[in-house]
């Protein structure tokens, strides 16, 4: 009897072991993807950035440009804008995207145009947000910004819920890069992500109903806070990006 109660210590002491290790493996994989969410949100981040200067232009026909597409934008753009550049526009690059279209009958590819300065950027797309398309003799051309895929995403996510909105008379406001700012009964909230958004419109059954917070921002584990400090010197991270209140005239779709 002795033997056998020994034999399930023994077998009990092997158990927890075991289990310690597992709970260890468990614990470093959750940080580990931590991280990764960490690094892939920087990554997006960074992205977005080096599109800061970009504008597609959609509409411009197919062989319009000739050529010298940088020529051809840099004498259209200003009667297009009805704007006098000073200094004058300058690009880095422009071509347009995806494969050349095989059938003139084919809706035209989007010419996307990296700029010098971004100042000419953000005059160029707030005057297509007030104006909506911008007009030339017979060509009518849409502007908009250019994104990373995941910012793009996100946006079109949050833009996919605008029905909803209206319907339940919520004020909204999509802001750069993604985050939607909505309104209802005098208070305000800022949504981060396109679930979180839904869910909680899901529970507004009432218009005249008071908002309740269903959401916060993206929390901070021990692993964002890394290298947080030479981050503020170098551009700001991501989570101080969506936190930033939205200020005056900013760019943003309102109901």
């Amino acid at each position: 009897m002795r033997l056998e109660i020994a034999g399930f210590q023994t077998q009990i002491s092997g158990l927890d072991h075991r289990v310690a290790a597992v709970e260890s493996q468990v614990i470093l994989q959750t940080d580990r993807h931590q991280e990764l969410l960490y690094l892939r949100s920087k990554l997006t981040d960074l992205e977005d950035r080096s599109r800061r200067n970009n504008i597609r232009f959609l509409g411009f026909p197919e062989g319009i440009e000739g050529t010298d597409i940088l020529s051809y934008l840099r004498d259209t753009l200003p009667k297009l804008a009805d704007i006098t550049f000073d200094p004058p526009l300058e690009f880095q690059r422009a071509h347009r995207l995806g494969l050349k279209r095989q059938n003139g009958k084919d809706r035209p590819r989007a010419i996307l145009a990296c700029f010098l300065r971004h100042g000419q950027v953000r005059q160029l797309l707030q005057l297509s947000r007030r104006q909506g398309p911008l007009r030339l003799g017979p060509l009518e051309i849409r502007l908009s910004a250019d994104f990373s895929k995941e910012t793009a995403d996100r946006r079109r996510a949050f833009l996919s819920l605008r029905p909803r909105l209206r319907h339940l008379d919520v004020k909204f406001g999509l802001f750069e890069p993604a985050r939607m700012w909505i309104t209802k009964n005098g208070e305000s909230q800022t949504f981060y992500d396109p679930e979180d958004l839904k869910s909680f419109l899901e529970g507004l059954h009432d218009p005249t109903q008071p908002m309740k917070s269903t959401t916060q921002p993206p929390p901070k584990t021990h692993r964002t806070k890394l290298g947080e400090w030479a981050n503020r010197k170098l551009l700001r991270t991501p989570t101080e990006d969506l936190l930033q209140t939205p200020k005056p005239g900013a760019e943003t779709w309102r109901h």
